[in-house]
């Protein structure tokens, strides 16, 4: 009986022992054996943000909306989980055509993400309501107007690089002019850090579609009912502040119907924009 009880404590006495071991190794980083846990979920987190900008011309899709003027902007944003909502607003001209001063935008949505084989894709599937406050449009020409969008962007090659894609679905385009596509391709390369700036070099190539039995035409004799524009530039990030370069041209080359009040709105030009994001 004295040799068995003698056994059993030298087994606990060595179990005990590489227990304590165990728990150093464990300790110093060492334990192979056993997974990490997972990182506590932190479930969905409720998100604002407010931003400002100026502009030496607000360009949309191409075409100058402030007659090459310069304009103010600026926007909030507020997200809870994959959702998202937000109002944007800036300083219009469009040569009289609507006597339009200011463009407010409204949106929401949905951006899940996919973590795919080759790398994680930010999905957003919205909606946009276009809006010209104080508009006195002609009859039929009601510059309002609806937007469904459906987009990704994807590092694949390498982290700093990003490329997606957009296509937007208006059912009645901008001044009553029927069903309109949209489809943008974008590209961006984020450089290394320069003094206090990150740079971001982009490009995106667009394409309009619209029907020139609903009075969408893109030149002076009706004929043409889609149009081409493009934009490259350089962005420099410090901290919450934003200065952007950019050049943005169309293939529209200076004949302008209702989709330039004058053609002069379709011409290439270069941009600069500064904008402040809080938080």
């Amino acid at each position: 009986m004295d040799a068995l009880r003698k056994l059993v404590t030298s087994c606990c006495g060595v179990g005990i022992a590489l227990c304590a071991l165990s728990g150093a190794a464990s300790a110093d980083g060492y334990e192979i054996y056993e997974a990490p846990p997972p990182p506590a979920d932190e479930g969905r987190k409720f998100t604002w943000s407010f931003n400002i900008a100026g502009t030496s011309d607000y360009v949309f899709r191409g075409i100058s909306q402030s007659s090459g003027d310069p304009a103010l902007q600026g926007g909030a944003d507020v997200g809870y989980g994959i959702f998202y909502a937000g109002v944007w607003a800036s300083k219009v001209d469009f040569d009289g055509a609507p006597p339009a001063n200011a463009e407010v935008d409204w949106y929401g949505g949905i951006k899940p993400t996919w973590n795919s084989p080759l790398g994680e894709m930010n999905i957003d599937l919205g909606v946009i309501y276009y809006s010209y406050p104080g508009a006195n449009p002609a009859p039929n020409a009601n510059p309002n107007y609806w937007e469904f969008k459906a987009a990704y962007d994807w590092s694949v090659l390498h982290p700093s690089l990003t490329t997606g894609s957009r296509v937007y679905y208006s059912p009645e385009y901008f001044a009553e002019t029927g069903p309109v596509w949209t489809l943008e391709t974008f590209g961006a390369w984020t450089m290394p850090k320069v003094a206090i700036f990150t740079p971001v070099l982009d490009g995106t190539l667009g394409w309009q579609k619209g029907d020139k039995n609903d009075g969408y035409f893109v030149n002076v004799n009706g004929t043409d009912d889609e149009y081409y524009y493009w934009n490259v530039g350089l962005a420099l990030g410090v901290e919450n502040l934003t200065f952007d370069f950019r050049y943005w041209d169309t293939n529209i080359n200076g004949d302008a119907a209702n989709i330039c009040a004058t053609p002069a709105l379709c011409d290439g030009r270069f941009v600069f924009a500064v904008k402040l994001a809080v938080p």
